[in-house]
This record gives structure tokens, C-alpha cells and sequence, in this order.
């Protein structure tokens, strides 16, 4: 209940002193530790009830509280709002007069019901605070599920034929011309269920693409992009500048990149979404990156690492000093391991700050700060800051030029500890590739604790999970004698409706450990290459992307092809 307002919560209850301030800094710690609610463990653990803490939370926020069912609803009160707005803004409407509506909400926090739908109604809102699970059910029985989708909703767009372009070109629409061309229905209903769908499906991107004679939405799933049914090319203006509406950008402005940030409420879900726009020769090319909270696994043991690699990171992030650094492609997860990290350490006795390019998860209780080049805010003049912050842990988005490394090793050398990215294929190119950018070989050995190199595989079905025998030549490519196989199996997917006949459905991480013993430490000293590095870290029982990749491949969580594909 209410996830995404712990922090409020938490406030309420400081205010009403519903709860002694030791048992709340507990379940707080215990909040960040597991990413349960706040408000469930309130409830959960019977300090307080739940209608006792919803009418709390109304009175807190002015409104009323509606404790019992609302009886009967006439029907023209449930036809005063359609279905679809009902379900964005998780309302009912229970009672109405001519000036007047009042709403049941199951999220009292989203402050955006008020202002959207008075505009939208064309009457003064009274929100009542009602029990969330209660209001989702009135929805379903008064409203049903949506059951539109986006192909019904392109077949309705495309009979009307309305001209996305207004019967003018489009260098000559006025501001004024594209917000209201925004503001239609149709389209306003089109990018709510693209997003909706997209979150559905956890999507991490949407694309809008326009092309010379069509304009395609694509989204990225477990790394891979799908298609969907594109709507016509006619709606492409239309439809971006919904979503620079939505992002607060300059509509009108389409020569110039832009960058801006949506908070929307699907369905009584809060989700962000981070916009970037791209002016192309066919028209602005929109990327919306999905920043689902609940859809990511931000707790370290649910990660699937491998034992030896989690105790690793328990012991290093517990460390008062040193630099941790992990390692791979854009995409392949650094940032979530990273954050699931800092939630770990995440208490009250430690000061964590974070300098990110930009902020992708807020975080309860840890400084987040955007780097913000334009200004002068890089991650180097960021970190300067930070040690006059007195801080106990630093995370640095990634460690990109000298000037940044040096004050990282700086920092973590001045008892701080250090949590960083970086680009390189492995965890042993990690070490040369700082000693590459200048940095001295004795402060990286006296400085850096340890490297996780780390790629995302997706993982099959279990919904369609077969065994096969695998050919001889996958095998080969994959370095494996099939003599050395003994009775192990191999497993693929075979598609079905789970995962959309790909085969796969989420994804995983395959992992390579790199702790700095002091032989490895003498060897940066000595400014040796990756190579003996890596050779040396084998000697010691450092596994390889690949092995770790062989592990998930026995264990039947990945295919021969992911592993082949990404180590």
C-alpha cells in the first residue's frame, strides 16, 4: 500500500507520533532493507490498523474518510467519468451535484488527480480517502478492466482520419496548433496505453521512430526491441508532442535535442519516465526510458549472484575505505547492482552520497545529486563537493577522465569508501584501464579493493523450457569438449504466449569477481598487462564471464546462444 510514499508516511507518523521514534527508525531500516512499504508494515506488524492509519493519513491531507462501502451509486454519477480517466487516476465517483463531484481515492498522495480532473470535469473536486483495495475493487465492478487496445484504438483513429497535421505543413503550425492537436482525445488515450502496455510488458524503453513513409514504436524488452502495430505516419506529430506535453518541453522547439522527465499515475502507479528527443530528416525521433520502481529488483539477494561473489560485495561495501568498481557495457545492469549496494548500507548512522548522470531511482535517505554538465557540474567538481560534505560512502555514476579518478582515489585514500563504474570488457581491464588514464600504478594498488565485471543474459521461459542435444559446433564455439558434458542437459524455449514466442522472459546476470590480493597489487605496481593480471587472478580462482555464464547454463536458467552472445 502506497509504495511509492514511505517517506511521507514516515512524516505522517513523526507529526501524529503514532509510533514510539526507535520502533519507526526500525522499520524504516527495515523499509530501505527489503522495499516493503512503509504503510504495510505498520499494518502487518499490528502497531497500528489500517482504517485507524487511513484516517490519519485524510485528516493530515484536509480530506474526508470513508471507512465503510458507499452504498449504492446512481448511474449518472458513475457516468460523469469515463472509464478510462477512472482507471489512470484510481477514482470513483460517489456522489454529485451541479457544482460538484465527489471522488473515492485509493491514492490520496498524487496531488495531480485534483488539478487534472477539475479541468477535466469541468467541476470542483472533493477527494474522500477510501481503502485502496476497496476502490480497485468498485473499479472493476463499475468500470470492468480496460479492455481497449492499442489496435482498437489505431482502427478508431484511422476512421476518423482527422489530418495529424492540421491542413497546414508542419513548419507552419503555431505552438498553439500543436498543443491542442496534443490535447485531442484519441492521442491523449494512444500514449497512456503505449506507456501502460509498455509497463505492462516491463519494457525498459519505448521508441517513437519517424520514418519517410511510416512511424514506428518499438520497445525494448529483456534487451531485445519489439515491434508493435505502428500507428499512421499522419499521427507522428501529434503523438511526440503529447510526450514533450507530458515532459514540459518546448513543444515548438524541434531543431534542438531536448531532455525532460514524466511522472505519471497508471492505473494508482506512480512511474517515471526519463525523455530525450532527437530532431531527425523525418521528424523528432522520442526515446522514453522506463524508471519503474517496483519493476526493479533493487534488493542485492535477489540478483542471483553467485555465493562467493555476494559475500564479496557484503564484505567490500561494509569496508570504511576503498574503491569498488563494476564493470561492463552500457545496459548490462552497473547501476542497479550499484544501487541495490547502497540500500544494503543504507542506515541512519551513515551519510551516502551519490553524483549521477542523471538520477535514475530516488532513493530514500541517500543525497542524490545530477550531474549537470551545462553548469559547470560535472562528476569531478561533484566529487570535489562531496568530501566537504563529510560523507562515510561516495558513488560516483562512472569514472569517465582523470581529473574525476584522481579525486576518487583521493576520497577513498581520506577514509571514504567508493563505489564507481566503468567501460571495459573485464574485470582485469578494469586496473589497465585506470593506469591508462593517467592515474599512478601505487595509489590504484593501495586504493582499489575490488572489480565485478557483469553482463545481463535473458533467461528461457519456464513456461516452455524444453531439453535438446545442442550441435557440435555450438559447443565448439562455446569452448567445450562434448566429452567433458557427461549427463548434463541443455535447455532452450520454444515460445509460447508467457513471452511473446520469444522464448525468454526477464533476465540475469552473469559475473566475474576480481578481488585485489596483494601478489595482483604488486603486479599494478609493476604496470603489468591485462593479461598477466587475469592470469594471475585465474591462479587464484577468479571465475571468467564465460565460466559464470556455464554456470547458468547447467543450472537451465539461460541458453548456449545468450552466453555466446554477450561473454
Amino acid at each position: 500500500m502506497f509504495e511509492s510514499h514511505s517517506s511521507a508516511i514516515l512524516e505522517l507518523c513523526r507529526d501524529q507520533q503514532i509510533v514510539a521514534p526507535s520502533t519507526l527508525n526500525d522499520l524504516n531500516e527495515e523499509h530501505k532493507a527489503t522495499g516493503k512499504p512503509l504503510a504495510d508494515l505498520l499494518i502487518e506488524m499490528g502497531i497500528v490498523e489500517k482504517s485507524v492509519l487511513l484516517k490519519k493519513i485524510a485528516d493530515q491531507l484536509g480530506y474526508e474518510y470513508l471507512e465503510g462501502s458507499p452504498g449504492e451509486i446512481p448511474g449518472d454519477v458513475i457516468a460523469a467519468i469515463s472509464g478510462s480517466l477512472a482507471r489512470m487516476y484510481g477514482v470513483v465517483p460517489i456522489r454529485m451535484d451541479t457544482q460538484s463531484i465527489d471522488l473515492l481515492v485509493g491514492d490520496p498522495f498524487n496531488s495531480q488527480v485534483i488539478d487534472d480532473l477539475t479541468f477535466a470535469l469541468g467541476k470542483d473536486i472533493r477527494l474522500i480517502v477510501g481503502d485502496p483495495v476497496r476502490v480497485e475493487g468498485m473499479l472493476k465492478l463499475h468500470y470492468g478492466d480496460d479492455e481497449t487496445t492499442i489496435d482498437d484504438l489505431l482502427k478508431e483513429m484511422s476512421s476518423e482520419d482527422h489530418d495529424g497535421t492540421g491542413g497546414g505543413s508542419e513548419k507552419e503550425l503555431s505552438e498553439h496548433d500543436l498543443e491542442s492537436m496534443a490535447g485531442q482525445t484519441p492521442i491523449v488515450r494512444f500514449v497512456n496505453l503505449v506507456i501502460g502496455q509498455a509497463i505492462r510488458d516491463k519494457a525498459s524503453d519505448i521508441h517513437f521512430e519517424p520514418f519517410e513513409h511510416e512511424f514506428k514504436i518499438r520497445y525494448r524488452i529483456d534487451g531485445s526491441l519489439y515491434e508493435m502495430a505502428p500507428p499512421p505516419k499522419h499521427l507522428a506529430l501529434p503523438i511526440t508532442s503529447r510526450v514533450k506535453v507530458l515532459a514540459n518541453l518546448n513543444i515548438a522547439e524541434r531543431r534542438i535535442p531536448q531532455d525532460g522527465r514524466i511522472k505519471l499515475t497508471l492505473g494508482g502507479r506512480a512511474v517515471d519516465l526519463r525523455v530525450s528527443t532527437l530532431p531527425t530528416q523525418f521528424g523528432e525521433s522520442v526515446v522514453l526510458r522506463v524508471l519503474d520502481q517496483s519493476a526493479v529488483q533493487l534488493d542485492i539477494s535477489a540478483l542471483g549472484m553467485p555465493t562467493d561473489v555476494f559475500d564479496g560485495i557484503n564484505e567490500i561495501i561494509r569496508r570504511p575505505n576503498g574503491i569498488f568498481i563494476v564493470t561492463g557495457p552500457t545496459g548490462s545492469g552497473k547501476t542497479t547492482t550499484l544501487y541495490s549496494a547502497l540500500r544494503v548500507i543504507n542506515t541512519s548512522d551513515l551519510k551516502l552520497l551519490t553524483a549521477e548522470d542523471p538520477v535514475e531511482y530516488e532513493i530514500e535517505g541517500i543525497m542524490q545529486v545530477p550531474v549537470n554538465h551545462a553548469v559547470g557540474l560535472t562528476f569531478a567538481a561533484a566529487l570535489r563537493s562531496f568530501l566537504r560534505q563529510d560523507p562515510d560512502v561516495i558513488m560516483v555514476g562512472e569514472i569517465r577522465d582523470l581529473e574525476t579518478a584522481q579525486i576518487a582515489i583521493q576520497a577513498s585514500l581520506t577514509g571514504h569508501l567508493v563505489l564507481s563504474t566503468l567501460h571495459t570488457n573485464d574485470a582485469p581491464g578494469a586496473v589497465t584501464r585506470l593506469v591508462d588514464m593517467g592515474l599512478e600504478p601505487f595509489l590504484i594498488a593501495s586504493a582499489l579493493e575490488a572489480v565485478l565485471a557483469q553482463r545481463l543474459v535473458r533467461r528461457i521461459c519456464k513456461q516452455c523450457r524444453t531439453a535438446y542435444e545442442p550441435p557440435a559446433a555450438l559447443l565448439q564455439q562455446l569452448g567445450i569438449d562434448p566429452v567433458d558434458i557427461g549427463n548434463r542437459e541443455f535447455f532452450y524455449g520454444k515460445g509460447c504466449e508467457h513471452c511473446s514466442d520469444s522464448g525468454y522472459r526477464g533476465r540475469m546476470g552473469v559475473y566475474e569477481w576480481l578481488r585485489l590480493s596483494e601478489s595482483i597489487r604488486d603486479l599494478v605496481v609493476e604496470r603489468a598487462s591485462t593479461m598477466v593480471i587475469k592470469q594471475k587472478a585465474l591462479e587464484q580462482g577468479m571465475r571468467t564471464l564465460r565460466d559464470d555464464g556455464l554456470r547458468a547454463i547447467f543450472d537451465g536458467a539461460t541458453s548456449i546462444e545468450e552466453v555466446i552472445k554477450y561473454t
